[in-house]
């Protein structure tokens, strides 16, 4: 029934993604917005963007911003599918794409795409204090952050919408499972992350405990750099794929919920194919793969990981000698690289690993977010270069209204991915969280972004979160790390948003938005009255500089921690004014 309930969902968004699509209830108009962006209501001139780079002259007070590179729609040196921004107002504005997209109300709601003051952005430049010291619209602003050991959110008494119920909420963090039971247990937490597969029915069967589960909506995989040998051998990729007996990790590593891959989409997300098996545990056709390859006698290799507890993996190191094991049992020897999760993931996105461990859980619930995020034009480099056929279909379902024909593209992409085999993805984990009986609003998220500020203790002023690691960063539009997201989502807010513990689209800082008849043109009306953390008023530019920042490559905030804005390249298929 709730599988059921998603793929409907889903179905709606993309047919409304090509009509006139309309969020924020009784008061939309119907009409759709022109094909054309208007022009700004100012009379004096805009800032723009040229082919050259950002025009740094800065605009007059008062000026609407736009940012308009239409005209490289489909030329060579530009692969995006954003074609312009522009603020028509203080309280609306227009997203021009080059193509459709059914996805995109889904993309504008994620936590990457969250709204900073246009000052903050200029003033920083994208990044020390607003990497450390985030400004947002949330419920809660940041107090303080006590690198390695706690981050510390006070309620924004000025926030537009229902108050935070606890006054302060404090994210901690511990990589042990059982270790975040005992603080939850102790009284120290009132809330964890991820319960330990052997603590599920421990916390079931204790009554000042509440369990809640979550959807396998993730993925954990095997990846590989096709860059570097010899995994530029697909032969030796494919024989990776046989010579993993997925059924027998899930068993012996994997909870309540867990199921053993047979594609890289989750089977509750729209684009999986129903009967699909990309390969079957079989150690002799590995053999002959590799002695195909010129490696009879096998090779040895890194495998690279990070020792955290995730939803799609809470057992790394376990689960990475398994495999060593299994691998070995086919000439591969493995050594077992642990890295420092931060460290990893920005080695992951750099491209700098061969084969490694990590996993993905679903940011909202469509294809989209799972295969064009790993394998579309502009996706993230831990594979190497791209499969320029797989990019096509990706792109083509992406700008499809229609289910059937989007399905029909997805089987075709998926059947691309397993015979290149960038990845052997190998579990959709079963996760839980766990609270105090006591805790009033306690869900869990299948999206992973638990929200804070409807839970809380009666007469107690402070939650305490526990969690499985440290944050890399706080300005989430260059971090790709859930426990990043989770803080920066109590913090800041994008235009839209997704009910909370659920996946549907709802407003945000935009209170409707609608689509011009063919899905290119997108205009939202942004909420009033809402001030940022420092006291700044919200407005059209903070949108428009706030997206800019990401998307265009010579923007002088385009800088972030390590400046990767893997999650925007990733939506829109590449930067402007991107080098190379």
């Amino acid at each position: 029934m709730r599988r059921s309930t998603r793929l409907i969902a889903l179905a709606m968004l993309s047919s409304l993604a090509l009509v006139a699509a309309a969020c924020g209830g009784d008061d939309d108009d119907g009409e759709t917005a022109d094909t054309t962006a208007a022009a700004p209501a100012t009379t004096a001139e805009a800032a723009t963007t040229t082919a050259g780079g950002t025009d740094t002259t800065a605009a007059p007070a008062g000026d609407l911003l736009a940012y308009d590179e239409s005209e490289q729609c489909g030329t060579e040196g530009y692969s995006g599918n954003l074609a312009g921004i522009e603020a028509t107002s203080a309280t609306e504005v227009v997203f021009t794409l080059c193509s459709p997209d059914v996805a995109f109300p889904s993309k504008v709601a994620f936590s990457a795409l969250q709204i900073v003051p246009q000052e903050y952005l200029e003033s920083t430049g994208g990044t020390g204090d607003l990497i450390d010291k985030p400004i947002g619209t949330g419920p809660y602003k940041l107090e303080a952050w006590e690198r390695g050991n706690q981050i510390v959110l006070t309620a924004n008494e000025d926030y537009w919408g229902d108050a935070p119920l606890a006054k302060t909420v404090v994210f901690r963090w511990s990589t042990e499972p059982a270790q975040r039971l005992v603080e939850l247990e102790s009284g120290a937490a009132d809330g964890i992350d991820n319960v330990g597969v052997e603590d599920v029915e421990k916390v079931r069967g204790n009554s000042d405990l509440q369990l809640i589960e979550r959807d396998p909506l993730n993925v954990f995989y095997v990846g590989f750099n096709r860059d570097k040998a010899p995994f530029d051998n697909e032969l030796v990729r494919q024989a990776v794929g046989y010579a993993i007996d997925r059924d027998r990790i899930v068993e012996n590593f994997y909870g309540p919920g867990s199921i053993a891959a047979t594609q890289f989409l989750p089977p509750d997300i729209f684009g999986y194919t129903e009967g699909f098996q990309d390969f079957t545990y079989d150690p002799e056709k590995a053999k002959e793969l590799l002695a195909e390859a010129g490696l009879a006698d096998g090779f040895e290799t890194a495998l690279s990981l990070r020792d955290v507890s995730r939803g799609y993996l809470s057992q790394a190191v376990p689960v990475a000698t398994d495999i060593q094991a299994q691998l070995a049992e086919v000439g591969i020897k493995i050594n077992i690289d642990v890295q420092e999760s931060t460290t990893f993931l920005d080695n992951a996105d750099a491209g700098n690993l061969g084969l490694h461990m990590l996993g993905w859980g679903a940011d909202y619930p469509d294809a989209t977010n799972f295969l064009d995020f790993h394998f579309g034009q502009g996706a993230s480099p831990q594979f190497g270069a791209g499969f320029e056929e797989i990019w096509a279909l990706l792109s083509e379902a992406a700008s499809t209204a229609d289910a059937d024909t989007r399905q029909e593209l997805y089987n075709q992409a998926n059947e691309l991915i397993a015979a290149n085999a960038p990845m052997i993805p190998i579990a959709h984990g079963g996760s839980a969280v766990a609270y105090k009986a006591d805790v009033q609003g306690a869900h869990a998220s299948p999206l992973g972004n638990e929200a804070l500020a409807v839970m809380g203790i009666e007469g107690q002023d402070q939650f305490v979160w526990v969690q499985n690691g440290e944050p890399g960063g706080l300005w989430c539009a260059d971090e790709t790390d859930g426990e990043a997201l989770r803080v920066c989502e109590q913090i800041g807010e994008a235009l839209l948003a997704y009910e909370i513990g659920g996946t549907e689209v709802i407003p945000s800082l935009a209170t409707e938005f609608s689509a011009n008849d063919d899905g290119t043109v997108w205009t939202f009306t942004l909420r009033e009255g809402v001030t940022f953390h420092d006291g700044s008023a919200f407005d059209a530019n903070d949108v428009v500089a706030t997206w800019r920042a990401q998307w265009d490559a010579a923007d002088p905030a385009h800088v972030g921690r390590t400046g990767d804005f893997t999650y925007f390249s990733a939506f829109f298929n590449g930067f402007l004014n991107a080098e190379g």
